[in-house]
């Protein structure tokens, strides 16, 4: 890889940490200004707050392929710049809002930029040889692994300072963030590579019908979808989920949140790479939904708030997955649709987002809330067990099934 080349890998990776710090930054006290700015108790904050999840994943799932489309049209760099900026704005909002309807319209916002991660992982792609994809996307999961390390621990210690304080200091790091790749980060969609923008491949089915054309995408895209509906579970409940069975504090939720985080930067950093290249990205996919599987089921049984820290190396492991997944649908697709196919990804993870607040926090709120039939706060993991286990069974498919080409099999 040139000088240049890594100069703009280093920017991507950077990117997506920041964003990450961003986002982590404010999961611990996201049910404290809930609570807050609606005068409600937690079992209302935890249904508000799924609301909050599905606004931010359905304007996500919306708008994934159009950023992904406007990224193979006018480039990788000022797509990711504008997000950038818009993150700016979104974060200085939520952190003044002064009523929940500013918070749903903050998300909403954050729901399209968030949509950057497509032309983010895009620029990955042309920056990497079919053999380095997995690697490289690697180096993605590890800076989100990162941006979950630093985010939360910031986030759960300026949440003892008042549930606003992390949003500010979000809105901070964005800026300086697109400060800084304003000077450093070149074009990385070669000329020839790019494009027209069409409007009938910028919307979620528009781009299902225009990548059902390469061979063996929409299998492996399927497997990632119920995959991101249990892996959803963290960001729609875990803070709510740790004050229903634990009583944790925004310092604590944080403390969770940024040991996992390490852990998982940790097993990007050095398991990923080697577990795909001995065992095929399909196969380690497969290893990473498995011990996932079972770090759900222990937290739906979970009683005593200690026991969460041994198991989190558990979770951890969940790492090996989407880097695995999102390289077998990158070989699948040639140059000039990797911005695309990264957008349907996002969406496919949107739509996931979309569902899974949808699903898991009506069901947090009613076992916890004072008309359950019985106190069951792991319920939301019991059912991220079962889409995990589809994810598994769809994967096991797809290793037999025999449209998927030679070249790419494990």
């Amino acid at each position: 890889m040139s000088a240049s080349n890594r100069s703009a890998a280093r920017f991507v990776v950077l990117t997506l940490l920041i964003d990450a710090i961003g986002f982590g930054i404010v999961m611990p006290v996201l049910p404290g200004i809930v609570m807050k700015l609606g005068h409600v108790g937690l079992a209302d904050a935890t249904r508000i707050g799924g609301w909050l999840g599905v606004v931010y994943a359905g304007v996500q799932f919306l708008t994934g392929p159009l950023i992904g489309n406007l990224g193979d049209k006018f480039g990788r760099r000022p797509v990711i710049l504008g997000c950038l900026a818009g993150f700016t704005i979104d974060y200085t909002l939520m952190g003044f809002a002064p009523s929940l309807s500013w918070l749903f319209i903050g998300r909403a916002l954050a729901g399209l930029f968030g949509a950057s991660y497509g032309p983010a992982g895009a620029a990955m792609a042309d920056l990497s040889t079919p053999e380095d994809r997995a690697r490289h996307f690697g180096m993605i999961g590890a800076a989100f692994g990162i941006g979950f390390v630093v985010g939360p621990a910031i986030g759960g210690l300026l949440g003892e300072l008042g549930p606003r304080a992390p949003f500010q200091a979000a809105a901070a790091l964005s800026l300086l963030n697109l400060i800084f790749g304003l000077f450093v980060f070149p074009e990385t969609h070669k000329p020839e590579n790019r494009r027209a923008f069409e409007w009938r491949r910028a919307n979620p089915l528009g781009a299902i019908l225009a990548l059902r054309r390469h061979k063996g995408v929409l299998p492996v895209a399927f497997a990632s979808f119920w995959w991101a509906l249990a892996h959803m579970i963290y960001p729609s409940t875990w803070a709510y989920f740790a004050i229903a069975a634990f009583g944790w504090t925004p310092g604590l939720i944080g403390a969770s949140l940024t040991l996992v985080g390490l852990l998982m930067a940790l097993s990007q950093m050095f398991l990923v790479g080697r577990v795909v290249k001995r065992f095929g990205e399909r196969h380690a996919a497969e290893i990473g939904i498995g011990f996932a599987m079972s770090a759900f089921i222990l937290y739906s049984m979970l009683r005593n708030g200690w026991l969460v820290f041994p198991i989190l190396a558990l979770t951890a492991m969940q790492s090996l997955v989407m880097p695995s997944m999102s390289g077998m649908m990158s070989r699948r697709v040639p140059a000039d649709a990797q911005g695309e196919l990264q957008g349907f990804s996002g969406s496919i993870n949107a739509l996931a987002s979309i569902l899974a607040p949808a699903m898991y926090n009506p069901a947090l709120a009613f076992f916890t809330g004072r008309g359950a039939p019985f106190y069951f706060p792991g319920v939301a993991f019991a059912m991220a067990a079962a889409s995990a286990a589809v994810a598994l069974g769809i994967l096991f498919l797809i290793r037999r099934a025999p449209q998927i080409p030679p070249a790419t099999a494990s």
